[in-house]
């Protein structure tokens, strides 16, 4: 069974600190099949560059960095600006971390999570005597 852990929290900015980029952990969906764990995790804004997943010991972490490119005019309400991105998922065993599979796509990245044969589900054949 696959388990997340917040380990990163989003917190509010203190007014002193409003300079500060704010820390958010992103919203993720997970869902679970006989080859494979998906994980897809809302990254508006970030680009393929921005984004770095790691495995270590069960833990796959992941960290994403927001840029926002000032436009012409003079802002009248700024909601979509700069920060960093920060959660991470406790990994099941039977996972094949040599074939996790990371994809960007429109602010979205899907993260494949391949199970290995022996977790996979398998028909097993009835013999008569």
């Amino acid at each position: 069974m696959f388990r997340q852990s917040n380990l990163a929290k989003t917190e509010p900015q203190p007014a002193a600190q409003a300079e500060q980029r704010p820390t958010i952990v992103p919203p993720c969906d997970i869902y679970e099949n006989n080859d494979e764990i998906l994980v897809i995790v809302d990254l508006p804004g970030v680009t393929k560059d921005a984004v770095k997943v790691h495995l270590d010991k069960g833990v796959l972490s992941l960290e994403a960095r927001r840029d926002v490119q000032p436009t012409q005019g003079t802002p009248l309400g700024v909601e979509f600006r700069e920060c960093d991105f920060r959660r991470q998922f406790a990994i099941p065993g039977g996972i094949d971390p040599a074939k996790i599979n990371a994809e960007l796509k429109g602010g979205v990245l899907n993260l494949r999570l391949p199970k290995s044969e022996a977790l996979k589900p398998r028909q097993i054949q009835v013999r008569a005597e």
